[in-house]
């Protein structure tokens, strides 16, 4: 699409969520809570359509598919549960005045989506806006477009008034274009690394546009003793290739001390993972492994192994292509314990390296070897290591003898470093969407006012 073809689709979009902002930043919010609370409903009833429609279109499995779309739904009570926690109104007095503290929505806002969670991530940032009074145009990814479609039009099934969010289809430069409109009070991302600096730079200069990114990691699981060895190798093995791996959260880095209890779950972990019997959505039940999202996708996956091993990574398992499909993909384990250094990057599918190391400091330390903070998970240990292993990992969300993908909805979502920017998603989501406005007001209980003149006639 060419940029005079972007602005002018843009151009439009904001002007339609600019007018559609004057009224319903009015509406009283008791109304925006039954609306989205509609809109719950919409989706509660129509689920089996949207899971259907994002194995379609993504190649999600449908356990995978339906539990995003569950996470649809409980979004929208989370939501208007923390605007009444985090976004009370504030009131104190004394004799002479009464301080207040109120809310004011930012104004029109973007929200660019992901393709991994097409209907759920767009929608924590989505419901948040809106019950804050915003309005929104909504570019999902290009790759998950009819996803977008969907979510728009049960918003409008669900009673919203028209463009309070505004759907706008289009590539990398569809979302460039928006964000260039002088008009826009925020742009809420979530992605890629490389496409959140883009997102920041592009801004520069403009500090009244808030910006909210959540852009993933180089997420690392440290494994120590004690612990179950099958148990460890099944949090590894979902923690590295739930949804293909195509979760930001999923564990990129294996850490494992080089003794007994390591070598005995390294070699669990390849049975576990030679036993993921990979396949498509219509496959049935009995896939543990879908596609990656594209033929494109597979091939950067597959770069990365090639390279991996050709700087001395050491295959335990590799990852290969399946004759069914060009996105389908068997795990792949690389031993990258000799291997010097490699660049720090984010990958997207079911391929984990494996870090051997002397101790639990020396643990640490390697996890800690990376400039992105979204998650990290310890499986095993004591309670005092792993109250250590959270005050010295570099992470946003740090989990205990679970998956690294454990989050909830009635947590912060985020990262540090570049992960994010400090603006926390999920239940925090809230906090982004408004300013407060601070006022001092004098008791007129106590004050004493001068007499108001009064005009006449003459």
């Amino acid at each position: 699409m060419s940029d005079e073809d972007s602005k002018t689709l843009t151009t439009a979009a904001i002007d339609d969520a600019s007018l559609a902002f004057s009224k319903w930043s009015r509406t009283g919010a008791s109304t925006r809570e039954t609306i989205i609370r509609r809109f719950a409903h919409h989706v509660s009833q129509n689920a089996e359509s949207l899971t259907q429609l994002i194995m379609r279109e993504v190649g999600k499995l449908r356990s995978d598919a339906a539990a995003e779309v569950a996470a649809v739904v409980a979004k929208a009570e989370i939501t208007i549960e923390m605007m009444h926690m985090r976004r009370p109104d504030l009131q104190g007095a004394t004799k002479e005045i009464i301080s207040q503290a109120r809310y004011r929505p930012l104004g029109v806002v973007v929200v660019l989506g992901p393709f991994n969670f097409p209907a759920h991530l767009p929608g924590g940032h989505i419901i948040p806006a809106i019950l804050a009074g915003n309005t929104v145009v909504f570019k999902p990814s290009e790759l998950a477009a009819q996803v977008g479609e969907w979510i728009v039009d049960a918003w409008r099934q669900s009673g919203l008034p028209d463009n309070v969010v505004r759907l706008i289809q289009g590539d990398a430069s569809v979302a460039k274009s928006l964000i260039d409109d002088d008009r826009i009070a925020g742009v809420f991302f979530t992605g890629s690394h490389a496409a959140g600096v883009s997102i920041h730079r592009q801004l520069a200069g403009r500090p009244e546009v808030l910006l909210a990114l959540e852009m993933g990691g180089n997420n690392p699981l440290v494994i120590v003793p004690p612990h179950d060895v099958d148990d460890a190798a099944r949090l590894i093995t979902l923690s590295a290739f739930v949804s293909a791996g195509q979760r930001c959260t999923c564990a990129r880095r294996l850490i494992v001390t080089d003794d007994a209890f390591g070598r005995q779950t390294l070699e669990r972990l390849v049975e576990f993972s030679a036993a993921m019997k990979p396949g498509l959505p219509d496959d049935g039940p009995n896939v543990d492994l879908g596609p990656v999202v594209s033929s494109a996708a597979a091939d950067r996956l597959l770069r990365y192994q090639e390279s991996w091993i050709a700087s001395g990574g050491k295959p335990l398992a590799m990852m290969a292509r399946s004759d069914r499909s060009p996105m389908l993909l068997s795990p792949g384990i690389i031993d990258m314990t000799d291997v010097g250094e490699i660049a720090d990057e984010e990958w997207f599918g079911p391929l984990l390296q494996v870090y051997r190391v002397a101790d639990f400091d020396a643990a640490i330390e390697r996890a800690n070897t990376t400039r992105f903070g979204l998650a990290a998970g310890m499986i095993g240990g004591t309670e005092e290591m792993f109250e250590r292993f959270r005050r010295d990992i570099y992470a946003g969300i740090v989990n205990w003898n679970l998956a690294t993908t454990g989050a909830s909805s009635r947590l912060p979502f985020g990262g540090i470093g570049a992960s994010g920017n400090h603006r926390p998603a999920g239940s925090f989501a809230i906090d982004f969407c408004n300013d407060p406005v601070a006022s001092m007001i004098a008791n007129e209980a106590s004050t004493p006012r001068e007499p108001t003149a009064v005009k006449t006639d003459s």
